[in-house]
């Protein structure tokens, strides 16, 4: 029985209860060491029944191995591995060090623990059960929260345990205060006195390891009242300090054998006492900590009763004897298997710079990148920097160290390595550290400052390796033009070395535009694009070429660029240059009319990235063109005041528009602050401000004409038509729209074309406009621009049709439900969708079942037909 938990219990069976039924559930435990998450852990455990049951921990010493907690959790059932896909079980083989060493693909690892706890839960319901979850090993963390989030339907019940505001984040949450008064005195003997029991009460302070474990250090004196006045200290000090107490009265050798447990990172009773072996203690000692009920052994593994221990044993001898423990386990570990612990061993002996042991952590790197586990590399890395006798070489690992944290998304923890890196010579790690700097910025969406912190810091690094130097300012560019930032880009195209870099033209071109030469721009950038070959690039080349695709008004080669190059960041595990890869696909998007497939795109993205603030304008663009004003207003940067922009035009208020898009506005060409222009004509003719007006609107069109795409050359005829108030130039406008790639922009064309059509008493030709208009509207669910052409419609005598989406019958699905379908009709099986979508089969199984009535079927053989 649990004192004081019943609502705690009962949100646990609710768990359990609704994975019997077939419903998937997390549950995150949190609480301070001794308020009952091991407990509840055990009380979820006795209570699954029917329920198969994976028990899995973190331990401290295992947090820098890749994948450790994960074997822990899953060793029981690898022998179902052959029912995965083929990739998803190479992929995790490789991870647990099982098989070849795989190619780097940490979310392919993540989606192959999905299916595989979705296969067990095949036979019924599951319950995984991992405590101390502050401990697991970054690797592992990843992956089981990347399966947690993607759960829905298969009967999993994941429960984790962990430390207050310790990993995992994000996910939902039982947090553990003290157990009330009452409960906490019915943990307590029965023969304290009074005062005495008031005292532990009061230290105990609801914490129930406290409890139990203070009353059992008490003297029969103490126990009857004769307690000493106490400083009071924090209940985690306390309770340590009553296991200390119960390790300090064993006898000497019992307490090395102790340490040494605390020390290893195996569980393994060979390893233990191969390495006791060294110190001449042995089982004998081993058994003296059993019986004072320190440690249990079951089998071939020995563990201690309580975490706490842990640290308490290891705390409790002195410095000199933890390495030499350190030196004996790494001497009792033999086997590939055992070489990343055995390293780590050899390190934590390791007092001083030692190039031997430094290089044995390199190639504990090595192997982690190989895996894909980013954190794991930086920390070998960093820990053999610190290791390193040569401070150069030093500084060249601790680069290392910042770009694979930068490369798993940790950007802050990448930024502290980068400045530790001090004077170093390697061109090559230069490069990196300055790209590692940057980078930060960009995940805060600090475009601008990016672009600088790359300007002011490549000059050396030109001088030493101007082709790396080129990439560089490359990349400053690229920053700078979705920063709206003209000072660095043109700073970054002076500084460019004359190197044979084939994406040089494209970014001279960028900067060119960004200082209004638009003419020039489009020809350096078209070169570029004639035949962009993006075989040879890395993922940031091939997001410039995205970004240079978009520039030049061809947004659908830069989604198609953009997708692909998402794709190998999710293979390959790369979180950094996922958000930047996200946030291009969503940008070509938006250009696109694609909203739905902007959040899509989002959501999809969020059980891989979190949330991070670079994302946060294109989707405020795309619930604003989709009538959310209120998530439409939560976007930041040029986008995101875009968004807002247009937002506040399509409710009718220009003047709140000008003064949205103002603070990106004087860019002469940078991304948006062009994309912008056409609104802005708009919005300053509706305020009278025709000056301002034609001034936009030849900007844009000396863009469109260098550009020479008709959908670029539509939009500048609509603000040509507005200016001039000219017919011909609307109804050549509509003409350049026919065919093209932007299908929201033909119905804004339509709309103010039948705007001016009914202005001019032109009844009849207006409603053809504006039907036309309104169709394209409800088909891409732009409710407010829809409520604007129907209004104009009913001023023409007309009575438009209800708000729908006629031309998307899957408008009624969820987004999941939505890509589900889609892949579905192509023909895909549900476990080929699932690898594509990051799902478990039943998953995507569930979501055809709930999809189907909504669609009005009731086979899948109907999907194509629908979806056409």
């Amino acid at each position: 029985m649990l004192h004081g938990r019943g609502d705690e219990q009962t949100a646990v069976e609710r768990l359990l209860d609704a994975a019997r039924a077939g419903d998937s559930g997390i549950l995150v435990i949190r609480g301070e060491p001794g308020a009952g998450k091991s407990a509840l852990l055990r009380h979820a455990a006795e209570r699954a029944g029917d329920l198969r049951t994976l028990r899995g921990a973190g331990v401290e010493s295992e947090a820098e191995l890749p994948f450790a907690a994960l074997h822990l959790l899953l060793r029981g059932e690898l022998g179902r591995l052959d029912a995965l896909p083929e990739a998803q079980a190479e992929a995790l083989r490789g991870a647990l060090g099982l098989g070849a060493l795989a190619p780097e693909n940490r979310f392919l690892v993540g989606l192959a623990v999905l299916s595989l706890l979705a296969e067990i839960a095949g036979d019924g319901s599951l319950l995984c059960v991992v405590d101390d979850a502050q401990w697991v090993d970054q690797a592992s963390l990843d992956a089981l929260v990347f399966a947690a989030r993607r759960l829905d339907a298969e009967g999993i019940a994941l429960i984790f345990a962990t430390r207050d505001a310790a990993e995992p984040a994000g996910l939902p949450e039982l947090v553990l205060r003290g157990v009330d008064r009452a409960a906490a005195t019915a943990l307590l003997p029965a023969d304290l006195a009074p005062a005495v029991r008031e005292r532990i009460l009061d230290e105990a302070d609801g914490n129930p390891l406290a409890l139990l474990e203070l009353p059992a250090v008490l003297t029969p004196e103490q126990r009857a009242g004769r307690l000493a006045p106490y400083t009071k200290i924090p209940v985690t000090s306390r309770v340590r300090q009553a296991f200390l107490g119960q390790i300090t009265a064993l006898p000497e050798a019992a307490q090395l054998v102790l340490a040494v447990l605390a020390a290893d990172d195996t569980g393994s009773l060979g390893v233990v006492l191969r390495a006791c072996e060294e110190f001449g203690v042995g089982v004998g000692d081993l058994e003296s900590a059993r019986r004072a009920r320190l440690v249990e052994v079951a089998g071939q593994e020995v563990s201690f009763r309580h975490p706490l221990i842990r640290p308490t044993a290891y705390q409790n001898v002195p410095l000199t004897t933890a390495l030499a423990v350190h030196r004996a386990l790494a001497g009792a570990l033999d086997g590939r298997e055992h070489a990343d612990r055995r390293a780590w061993h050899l390190a934590a002996a390791t007092a001083a710079p030692d190039e031997d042991v430094a290089a044995e952590l390199v190639r504990v790197a090595e192997r982690a990148q190989t895996r894909a586990g980013y954190a794991a590399m930086a920390a070998a890395y960093e820990r053999a920097a610190e290791l390193t006798p040569d401070p150069d070489l030093r500084s060249v690992r601790l680069a290392a160290a910042a770009v694979a944290a930068s490369d798993g998304g940790r950007f802050e923890h990448a930024a502290r390595l980068a400045d530790r890196a001090s004077d170093i010579g390697d061109p090559l790690a230069l490069a990196h550290l300055l790209q590692v700097r940057a980078h930060v910025h960009v995940d805060k969406g600090a475009y601008a400052e990016a672009a600088r912190v790359i300007v002011e810091g490549a000059g050396p690094i030109a001088l030493l390796a101007p082709e790396r130097a080129a990439y560089l300012y490359l990349e400053a560019i690229r920053c700078a033009w979705f920063g709206a930032a003209a000072g660095p880009a043109l700073r970054a195209a002076e500084l460019m070395p004359p190197v044979d870099v084939p994406l040089v033209g494209g970014a001279l071109g960028l900067a060119e535009m960004m200082g209004g030469e638009a003419p020039k721009a489009v020809a350096s950038m078209g070169r570029l694009l004639t035949d962009p070959d993006i075989s040879g690039l890395g993922i940031p080349g091939r997001l410039f070429l995205a970004h240079v695709a978009l520039a030049s008004g061809r947004p659908s080669l830069a989604d198609e660029v953009a997708a692909r190059a998402v794709a190998d960041c999710r293979a390959r595990g790369m979180d950094g240059w996922l958000i930047v890869g996200l946030a291009a696909r969503m940008q070509a998007l938006a250009c696109l009319g694609r909203y739905q497939d902007m959040i899509e795109a989002r959501e999809d993205g969020t059980p891989l990235v979190g949330d991070p603030a670079l994302l946060d304008g294109p989707l405020a663009f795309a619930h604003a063109e989709l009538g959310d004003e209120e998530r439409g207003r939560g976007g930041g940067g040029a986008l995101g005041a875009w968004a807002l922009g247009r937002l506040e035009l399509a409710l009718g208020r220009p003047e709140a528009a000008l003064k949205a898009m103002e603070p990106v506005a004087g860019a002469a060409y940078a991304p948006f602050s062009l994309f912008m222009l056409p609104d802005r004509v708009e919005a300053a003719l509706r305020v009278r401000d025709t000056s301002a007006a034609e001034a936009l609107a030849g900007r844009y069109a000396e863009w469109a004409e260098a550009v020479g795409l008709p959908s670029a050359l539509a939009v500048a005829a609509r603000c040509a038509a507005l200016v001039a108030d000219d017919e011909e130039r609307f109804a050549l406008a509509v003409q350049l729209h026919e065919g093209g790639e932007q299908p929201q922009e033909e119905a804004r064309t339509r709309l103010l074309y039948g705007e001016w059509l009914r202005r001019a008493r032109r009844r009849a030709e207006a409603r053809t406009q504006l039907r036309a208009a309104l169709a394209t509207f409800d088909r891409l669910g732009m409710s407010l621009w829809a409520e604007r052409a129907r209004a104009e419609l009913r001023l023409t005598g007309d009575v438009p049709a209800a708000p729908r989406r006629a031309d998307d019958p899957l408008s009624v699905l969820t987004a999941q439900e939505r890509q589900v379908v889609r892949l579905a009709a192509t023909g895909a099986s549900n476990r080929d969708i699932a690898a594509q979508l990051y799902l478990s089969p039943r998953t995507v199984g569930y979501h055809l079942y709930k999809a189907y009535p909504k669609l009005g079927i009731a086979a899948r053989s109907e999907l194509a037909a629908l979806v056409g």
